[in-house]
């Protein structure tokens, strides 16, 4: 992420209106920078800034551990190890990503939780009210059916009948959304031949079909090509990370998302397919409680 915030980025941060953030700078009140008829808000001055700003009893946090959990994304997981983040990851589906990011035991948790408006902010609501968390878009992504090398015949939900699928865990919440189709389907897991083990990963779930131990799962078509897989695309879903405020201007995140943002990643993302970048950085939420 850039070092200076514009006026709209800081506005967004502080929750208030840029014309306030305009008064602001001009009492001297907030650190700022003219250049070239713009102001612009150094990130490292801003976070001091706020710090000082604090009144009543100062209450020291134990550290928020390195990890990132939730939903495991291919490209995530390999901007994690290029970028040098030094960050951990524990890929466990979005729902145990939520629990963990809310009993504090990772410091952000990948997310892509279908809403009836949208993407993952009731849920992250629902797991931490307002709670000073940062929800930041990765990417958008294809999912759909990834099909076995050889399978033909299955161009939706309902052709999957007798065939082998291999499913997710229950905190996935791809698992959940496929449950969810396959119920819109008339069918449920006694209709389908079920593979006895879940796929922990995206891409576990890819590799099983590679293998040929199944012929049909619910997964991202970025891996379809990586594995030789057929793909049935069946619409795209938001990916998010949701962040403990206190971590995002931390170096492990803030070099994360400079990676992310980098054109190694750009091209890393068009040679996997079924990645959508545009939206890189949109704020979704930002809790209120600091």
């Amino acid at each position: 992420m850039p070092d200076y915030l514009t006026t709209r980025e800081l506005a967004d941060l502080l929750r208030i209106g840029e014309r306030k953030v305009y008064d602001l700078a001009a009492s001297g009140e907030v650190p700022c920078v003219r250049a070239l008829g713009k102001l612009l808000f150094p990130r490292a001055d801003i976070t001091a800034w706020l710090a000082s700003s604090r009144s009543g009893p100062q209450v020291t946090e134990p550290p928020l551990p390195q990890i990132i959990a939730g939903s495991h994304d291919p490209l995530l997981d390999w901007a994690l190890r290029e970028s040098g983040s030094t960050l951990a990851s524990f890929y466990d589906g979005s729902f145990d990503g939520l629990d963990r990011l809310a009993a504090r035991n990772a410091q952000a948790a990948g997310l892509h939780i279908r809403e009836a408006d949208g993407w993952n902010c009731a849920a992250l609501r629902e797991a931490i009210g307002e709670a000073p968390v940062v929800l930041v878009e990765i990417t958008k992504r294809q999912r759909g059916l990834l099909l076995a090398p050889g399978v033909t015949g299955v161009q939706g939900i309902a052709d999957l009948r007798g065939k082998r699928v291999v499913l997710r865990q229950n905190s996935a919440a791809s698992q959940r959304q496929f449950d969810a189709l396959l119920d819109e389907h008339g069918l449920t897991h006694r209709e389908i031949n079920v593979l006895p083990n879940a796929a922990r990963t995206e891409e576990e779930l890819a590799i099983t079909l590679h293998d040929g131990k199944a012929d049909a799962g619910f997964g991202l078509g970025a891996l379809a090509g990586l594995y030789g897989l057929g793909f049935v695309p069946m619409g795209l879903e938001r990916f998010d990370l949701a962040v403990w405020r206190r971590a995002w201007f931390d170096p492990p995140i803030q070099k994360l998302m400079r990676f992310l943002a980098s054109d190694a990643c750009a091209s890393r993302a068009a040679e996997m397919h079924g990645y959508d970048m545009s939206g890189l950085g949109t704020i979704h939420h930002n809790g209120a409680r600091g």
